[in-house]
């Protein structure tokens, strides 16, 4: 067997029958798939803590913090674009690829087809829908499940195909947006620029830093005041726009074409030591740091040009997120051709436990950072600047650590993993070991 295929602890007799309806059992999990999983569910909580503990806007702009941005404002900022920001959401879009062809094939395997898979996906838009709406505005389920359903027709390309188009799928959504990004930029700058736009597109885009400032009191008091009933009628009347932008926009731009290389990725062996570990690793320090470099480098100049918001704007969401591919798979080489031998240390086996229960993670963390910030429970939205997010971020990650491996210990899969499968079986299976 595969070095980096996990056996299970035990005989799994409710999942050994091997029909159409039924779940693979534990005994079949790729422990790299686990592992990588679990280092991005805890970079993503990293990259999320600013939009869960401040106004949407300070996210990629210091300047609408409350009261301002500090010189540590600054300095987290800088740090989380170069380390944080885009490459673990890249990373994570491409595991999400790889467990869509998984599950598929597995499902090919027992006579069922893509029919489950859609199913499987529905249920988890079901989820994005509850994340986004009422619990937090940020959510990435809806995305995936999208993606997901946009890569259905293609699972059966060849894998050359596959990655062809995930290629050009996401290099095409990211020169639209750079070249959005990067004309409101040339507009906000340029007044003879502007002058040939129509006269509401031109206001629209000099009031946009001022409107951003203006929001920043709206949220503190939605977010930071007001009752958890204002907040959901709120996201329902106001916001429903940006979970239809998830589902489309979105996939289309980015996440689709992510997705479509992981899927390619998987079938290459890339997680499952089908590759030449030598040619992975020197690959992989490549992408790492090479991407990482050119983002140092792009991620100055805010600094330099006194932190534009247009300038900010297109160098965090356009132009850092270039290296957002050669990162993500740079890191994902070098974990997966180093799995095998991580998941048995004692700190490699929590990651591997985290990763087996990414979405309780993921979605607990909502939870949970919803009651810690929002008025109606602590009360601590705004409260805290960059550098002091970092310690929640710390206290969070020291618990999904803490807790995933001896929940494995005593049940099947984690709480929200068994939701979900049974909701897709349409059967109700044990959870206890």
């Amino acid at each position: 067997m595969n070095a980096s295929v996990a056996t299970a602890p035990e005989p799994d007799p409710a999942f050994g029958g091997g029909t159409p309806d039924e779940p693979t059992g534990t005994g079949e999990r790729i422990v790299t798939l686990d592992l990588i999983r679990g280092v991005a569910v805890l970079g993503i909580l990293f990259a999320n803590i600013t939009a869960f503990g401040q106004p949407v806007t300070s996210y990629f702009w210091p300047e609408a913090l409350p009261g301002g941005a500090t010189v540590w404002d600054h300095a987290v900022w800088y740090f989380q674009l170069v380390f944080v920001d885009h490459k673990f959401r890249g990373l994570f879009s491409l595991l999400f690829g790889a467990g869509v062809y998984l599950f598929t094939e597995r499902a090919w395997a027992r006579g069922s087809g893509r029919w489950l898979q859609f199913r499987r996906l529905a249920w988890l838009l079901v989820f994005g829908a509850i994340h986004y709406f009422l619990i937090w505005h940020g959510d990435i389920l809806g995305t995936y499940a999208a993606s997901g359903m946009m890569a259905l027709p293609f699972l059966k390309w060849p894998v050359r195909r596959q990655l062809r188009l995930g290629i050009l799928m996401y290099v095409v959504g990211s020169l639209v947006f750079l070249a959005g990004f990067a004309g409101a930029y040339v507009v906000s700058v340029d007044p003879a620029f502007a002058a040939k736009l129509p006269p509401d597109m031109a206001k629209s885009i000099a009031e946009a830093p001022a409107k951003a400032l203006a929001d920043t009191p709206k949220d503190i008091k939605l977010y930071g005041g007001d009752s958890y009933p204002a907040v959901v009628r709120h996201m329902v009347t106001e916001e429903a726009g940006g979970f239809l932008g998830g589902l489309t926009l979105v996939p289309l731009m980015e996440t689709f074409g992510l997705v479509m290389i992981g899927i390619a990725l998987y079938r290459f062996g890339f997680f499952s030591g089908g590759l030449d570990p030598v040619k992975m690793r020197k690959w992989g320090w490549r992408g790492l740091i090479g991407g990482l470099a050119f983002t140092a480098l792009v991620a100055i100049w805010p600094f330099t040009s006194g932190w534009p918001f247009f300038g900010t704007l297109l160098v965090f969401n356009e132009i850092a997120r270039l290296a957002q591919v050669p990162i993500a798979l740079g890191l994902a080489a070098l974990l997966a051709v180093n799995a095998p031998r991580l998941a048995t240390t004692a700190l490699g086996s929590r990651f591997v436990a985290a990763g087996r229960m990414a979405f309780s993670n993921y979605l607990g963390t909502s939870i949970l950072m919803m009651f810690v910030f929002q008025g109606w429970a602590f009360g601590l939205f705004g409260q805290f600047h960059r550098p002091g997010l970092m310690l929640i971020v710390f206290a969070v990650w020291t618990a999904m650590l803490l807790w995933s491996k001896p929940w494995l210990a005593r049940f099947r899969y984690g709480p929200l993993e068994w939701v979900w499968r049974c909701l897709t079986y349409w059967k109700l299976f044990p959870l206890r070991r």
